[in-house]
């Protein structure tokens, strides 16, 4: 291969890692691109964020630029043969507490966009759907958005799919922990060191790390002696709790055909609450109310949050009062329609925050060569079809100035409290003490 052509170490393959391979290999099919994560693509259980039984899939946003982009993933999982498999397209109920449906709905208007969707009133939203969400939470709540076009996604089957057709193109796969970064005499990133002692070499690599960022940074500080490389307070991991619960069959007949159900809040009040329709397997899932992160330290006098540093994350290690949590979902979704379920399947799930919800696509201030592109504030996976597409703008310096702007490692950040999705507890703090529910 010759040397003077771009070559791609991609750190990371979760949705940002896996999308940007993808659409790298389809434009540059004779390039060198590797993927290196922890985890083998196949493996039963994986740390990545994406990695799940079940995803969001919509683009029902107040930022404009996210539901553009949620538009056009979609228009991929609704006509692309890699993709269609994995998308249910269920439509979407949520319970809005601000003025967001009104939102959604003016932008969709601004990009020329027609869907089945709309602002219903509480009380005949109630008897839609054949009822199922008639003795849900209503309290606070201004009107219902109903958008038919939304579904969801199976999250782990599509990422082992996508994963899998980017080895078939040519991309390689290295199982592998990444311990440093390397760097050449003049500070360019030139690879990486693994945990085995391995060194990887390319001329431009990619961080799409999730979580784990802010610790694999500081340790490469470390390492290096470049302490620009830190995170500092641009990354903040955060764990949020999932739950699933099997259906017999009688429950299963009802709720077969449910739509993802998401009960809005406002940052006074907290996050939004999630809850996705059946799997195959009749698993119906939710995600709850508390999102955490969790401080420890990572070197001597240097702390900051990431994921508990087993290999899996002890992503299966789920407390007493995080399993709550999962309660509490089911109650303010399906009140005493659910009370007999038993939940199960706990797991704890991690991603990277921003204090404004955007993610970072951008060069890495500190050494040229380096690119971080991450930060899916658990709501990334949606992107999975176009992600890639503008992960190579940002490396081919052909970003929009907005989304230069949006994405930026450095860039003026808003307050946290205006964020209702952005870690608020510490992760120590939930495993003994009893969680303040919102009724």
């Amino acid at each position: 291969m010759s040397s003077d052509k771009p070559s791609y170490l991609i750190v990371g393959a979760g949705v940002f890692g896996v999308s940007t391979a993808y659409h790298l290999v389809k434009k540059y099919p004779d390039r060198s691109i590797t993927l290196v994560d922890r985890d083998a693509y196949d493996a039963e259980s994986r740390v990545a964020a994406s990695w799940d039984w079940n995803k969001v899939v919509r683009a029902d946003y107040d930022d404009i630029v996210y539901c553009q982009m949620g538009l056009e993933s979609q228009d991929v999982f609704k006509t692309d043969p890699l993709w269609k498999p994995y998308f249910h397209e269920t439509g979407i109920y949520w319970m809005c507490r601000s003025d967001y449906a009104q939102e959604v709905i003016d932008n969709y208007k601004k990009l020329g966009r027609d869907a089945d969707l709309k602002a219903v009133p509480v009380d005949e939203a109630r008897k839609l759907y054949g009822g199922l969400f008639e003795d849900a939470d209503y309290s606070d709540v201004k009107e219902v958005l109903v958008n038919k076009t939304s579904g969801w996604a199976a999250a782990g089957d599509c990422l082992r799919a996508v994963t899998r057709e980017c080895l078939d193109l040519g991309v390689k796969y290295v199982t592998a922990e990444v311990a440093a970064l390397q760097f050449d005499q003049s500070g360019r990133c030139t690879g990486l060191k693994t945990a085995k002692g391995d060194i990887l070499t390319a001329s431009n690599v990619v961080l799409s790390t999730g979580a784990y960022t802010p610790k694999l940074l500081e340790i490469c500080a470390q390492e290096s002696g470049k302490t620009d490389l830190r995170a500092g307070s641009r990354i903040v991991a955060g764990g949020i709790t999932t739950g699933m619960t099997k259906l017999d069959e009688s429950s299963y007949e009802r709720f077969a055909s449910m739509p993802v159900g998401v009960q809005g809040y406002t940052a006074q009040t907290g996050p939004f609450i999630g809850s996705l329709p059946p799997t195959k397997d009749k698993e119906l899932k939710w995600w709850g109310q508390t999102i955490f992160s969790n401080t420890q330290e990572v070197l001597p006098g240097r702390h900051v949050s990431a994921p508990p540093p087993e290999p899996d994350y002890a992503q299966w290690k789920v407390s007493g009062k995080l399993k709550e949590d999962i309660d509490y979902a089911n109650h303010v979704f399906y009140g005493k329609n659910g009370a007999s379920w038993k939940m199960e399947k706990h797991r704890i799930c991690w991603d990277a925050f921003t204090t404004s919800a955007d993610f970072i696509i951008s060069p890495h201030a500190a050494a040229k060569g380096l690119y971080v592109a991450t930060c899916g504030n658990f709501h990334g996976w949606k992107f999975f079809p176009v992600l890639g597409k503008y992960v190579i703008q940002m490396l081919e310096k052909e970003l929009s100035s907005e989304l230069q702007e949006k994405w930026a490692w450095d860039r003026d950040r808003p307050d946290p409290a205006l964020n209702p999705d952005y870690p608020r507890h510490e992760m120590k703090d939930l495993l003994n003490e009893p969680l303040r529910a919102k009724l």
